[in-house]
């Protein structure tokens, strides 16, 4: 008999994490597992998806964590546990790892298994005290990146053996290229959240130092906290025409078939999805040497990357914009990279594996249990 578990995120939208969660929960083996997924607030460009994949969906209603929505909420989940015998609930972004982590297991589920898809510095103060509660709570952390497991190591102080890694898988059928691009105009572009971390004014300063007699435009596609910011800093540094930014897409692959060159100057990052994205599309892309992108990226072969800095940016744009035939290797290398390491189908084999493994060990803290 199939598995049932319960895959949860704080919302179903366009989130890389929730993509993750929606394409896993749409490719696992039904002989092996039935999927069933939770989400706080009912809604989503995932969730239509998943309702036209016929995978059940379990809105919480919870609008904030202390408050009587909370409540209601644990108690729909308690609910829904028991009918269903989930067997493991995985939670796949902070607010899960937070609320539904704790809960599950004060519900008494089997197996419960919690995400670290990004940087804890991103989540400073309170929340990663309680994040540290959690971690000796569940029976395993799922992380994208090689550096973050090092990060949770050695600033969290999680046993490594509670660590597994699976690195986020894209669809090939869906990321490909669809275009032969032309030299000119060239096509500067970043598609990503508009949040500090994705440093993405050291992108409009780098673009604003090229010369201003080269064919070349930039696009910023997103939304985000950092919009208006952007946006001001754009005109001071008199871009005009030369750049816009446009709004969040779904059609991320189509957006991608317009872009020569796609940039990640991130400050921090784990595994972006963004980046392999654009990488299967064979865009050839730059990254900033941070966190996992150089477990993505192999400079010289696949890519570019740059130390922190708009200088240094700005050197390897020149460098691409000038010289066509490397743009083209550095992106045919990079597409090919992608379908070895980086498939969806490649992600659900790791994950299954993760799962079985989860679902045949001793529960969390079973040792200190048995000894008391």
């Amino acid at each position: 008999m199939p598995v049932p578990i319960l895959l949860m995120a704080r919302a179903l939208d366009l989130g890389g994490s929730e993509r993750q969660l929606a394409e896993i929960a749409r490719s696992l083996d039904p002989a092996e597992f039935t999927p069933h997924v939770a989400c706080l607030q009912e809604g989503g460009f995932r969730d239509r998806d998943l309702r036209d994949w016929k995978i059940p969906i379990l809105s919480l209603g919870v609008s904030s964590f202390i408050g009587p929505s909370a409540l209601s909420g644990a108690v729909r989940l308690a609910r829904y546990l028991r009918k269903h015998s989930i067997q493991l609930v995985h939670t796949f972004d902070v607010p899960m790892n937070l609320f539904g982590a704790p809960l599950a297991r004060m519900f008494r589920t089997p197996r419960v298994v919690s995400s670290q898809r990004a940087y804890r510095a991103l989540t400073p103060g309170l929340r990663r005290s309680f994040l540290r509660l959690t971690d000796r709570m569940v029976d395993a952390i799922v992380v994208n990146s090689q550096a973050v497991r090092s990060d949770l190591i050695e600033n969290d102080c999680v046993s490594p053996a509670r660590i597994h890694l699976c690195y986020n898988g894209i669809d090939m059928d869906l990321f490909r290229r669809v275009r032969n691009r032309h030299e000119h105009p060239v096509v500067i572009g970043s598609i990503s959240a508009l949040r500090p971390e994705k440093n993405l004014k050291t992108l409009l300063d780098a673009f604003a130092r090229l010369d201003t007699q080269l064919d070349a435009r930039l696009v910023i596609v997103g939304d985000g906290p950092s919009k208006t910011e952007l946006v001001s800093h754009a005109a001071k540094l008199g871009l005009d025409e030369r750049f816009v930014i446009e709004p969040a897409t779904r059609d991320v692959a189509a957006r991608l078939a317009t872009i020569d060159i796609f940039v990640l100057p991130s400050l921090t990052e784990s595994c972006s999805n963004s980046l392999i994205e654009a990488m299967a599309c064979e865009c050839c892309v730059i990254a900033s040497n941070a966190g996992g992108n150089s477990e993505i990226v192999t400079d010289q072969e696949t890519g570019l990357l740059f130390e922190p800095g708009s200088d240094a940016l700005q050197q390897c744009l020149n460098r691409l914009i000038h010289c066509h035939d490397l743009r083209g290797g550095l992106a045919k290398s990079a597409a090919e990279s992608v379908r070895e390491r980086f498939t969806i189908a490649r992600a659900i084999r790791r994950m299954s594996a993760i799962y079985r493994q989860v679902l045949g060990s001793p529960p969390a803290n079973a040792d200190d249990r048995s000894a008391k």
